[in-house]
């Protein structure tokens, strides 16, 4: 597996994912998370990669799943997953359950993010849906409270280093809300048409078992066209 390195301390690593050092390790024996690379005086190193399958451990275990049934869900992984590929699986699990929105201090927002937030770049999180201010205008910094959808949070931090303003991010999220309803609303007369004649637990046993799927089935079509498109704009600039 190709670790994208960031150089992470075990104790760094387990700050960003919001869980102890001993989990950590606990992952670790269990191969649930892959070995540190060895830096100088054998310092184990953590890139971000080892910080994404923590994030997507850490929300398959929230969602009720042992240990056995998580190792079979990794294990059914290719290997080589990007950073990325891992935040897409992490969304799709975080999709199966009622939001994750918490209130927490600016420190402890920006302890999670790994990083100190500007005023920007909260703006930006905030037209994501990724953040909320929850206190009192005027608040000092310091006792700045913020209603933060953990489920996002690692994506939209990642997205504050891509290089669009934060009119084009706007625009963005209501390109994929019109859109992404629109789709939920015709799959959703699909499987209403499909149990037309079916009484009310054969509709919730197809909801409950089709959410998740159809869930997958849209990130990964949206994947490979996105992929597709920017190839195809690639290719015009070259």
């Amino acid at each position: 597996m190709t670790t994208e390195t960031e150089a992470l301390t075990i104790d760094e690593l387990a700050a960003r994912a919001g869980v102890t050092v001993r989990t950590v390790r606990f992952y670790g024996t269990k191969g649930l998370l892959p070995p540190p690379v060895l830096g100088p005086r054998r310092v184990g190193r953590y890139g971000r990669e080892h910080l994404a399958r923590l994030e997507l451990i850490e929300e398959l275990q929230s969602r009720g799943m042992t240990l056995a049934a998580i190792e079979r869900f990794l294990a059914q992984l290719p290997p080589d997953l990007s950073v990325r590929d891992l935040a897409v699986q992490r969304a799709v699990v975080a999709s199966w359950a009622p939001g994750t929105v918490e209130t927490v201090s600016r420190a402890e927002l920006e302890r999670r993010a790994g990083r100190a937030l500007g005023e920007e770049e909260l703006k930006r999180l905030a037209a994501m849906d990724v953040v909320e201010r929850a206190g009192a205008p005027g608040a000092s910094p310091g006792e700045e409270l913020f209603r933060v959808d953990a489920g996002l949070l690692r994506l939209g931090v990642e997205l504050l280093d891509v290089p669009l303003s934060h009119e084009s991010v706007v625009a963005a999220r209501a390109v994929l809300t019109e859109h992404s309803r629109a789709a939920a609303r015709e799959l959703s007369r699909l499987l209403r048409d499909a149990v037309a004649d079916g009484d009310a637990r054969d509709r919730r046993s197809l909801s409950a078992r089709m959410h998740p799927l159809v869930v997958q089935a849209l990130l990964t079509t949206f994947q490979r066209s996105l992929k597709e498109e920017l190839r195809e704009w690639l290719d015009e600039d070259g």
